[in-house]
């Protein structure tokens, strides 16, 4: 939704650099019609799409109490509905990755909206397996520098270790 900040821009040079096709689409995930027009973008491109990872996210915490539908809506839009519009609109892949939490099969309070986007992703995950096509749902827990935990300083005495960025990617 965001499209390419400045490291991002960075990153993607050096692959490039070293010859790699890299495709930057800003849309929603959410959005079937954004999804299908990348898909038509990347299926007339000289580069087949051979695999995707999926780590669009985003939080709407609170207590069970207090969660609404918007609370849902806003964490399962990246998670349900983008997951399933790739499933549905992505075509034969090498592999599918889809960065769920830890917090599917683990809980985190006041976070049951995202347990439940992120176990759709599992579920998800095992069904795509069972009909032979490669999927794999990583349940990360927080990580160190980046990402939401980090950005909401979320990291809690006595709970999990955040996972620094360089051990993440390996």
């Amino acid at each position: 939704r965001l499209g390419a900040g400045a490291a991002a821009q960075a990153e993607i040079a050096a692959l490039q650099a070293r010859g790699v096709s890299v495709t930057v689409h800003q849309g929603d995930i959410a959005d079937e019609a954004d999804v299908a027009a990348l898909m038509a973008q990347l299926h007339t491109s000289a580069a087949p799409l051979a695999g995707i990872v999926h780590a669009a996210g985003a939080l709407a915490d609170a207590v069970l109490t207090r969660q609404d539908w918007s609370h849902f809506e806003t964490v399962m839009a990246a998670k349900v509905r983008g997951s399933w519009n790739l499933h549905r609109l992505a075509g034969e892949l090498d592999f599918l990755v889809f960065f769920s939490s830890g917090a599917s099969v683990g809980g985190s309070a006041g976070q049951a909206n995202h347990a439940a986007a992120n176990a759709f992703e599992d579920a998800l995950a095992w069904h795509r397996n069972a009909r032979g096509q490669p999927t794999l749902s990583i349940n990360w827990g927080p990580w160190a520098e980046i990402g939401a935990a980090a950005d909401r300083r979320l990291a809690q005495p006595g709970g999990l270790r955040p996972i620094a960025p360089a051990d993440g990617i390996a």
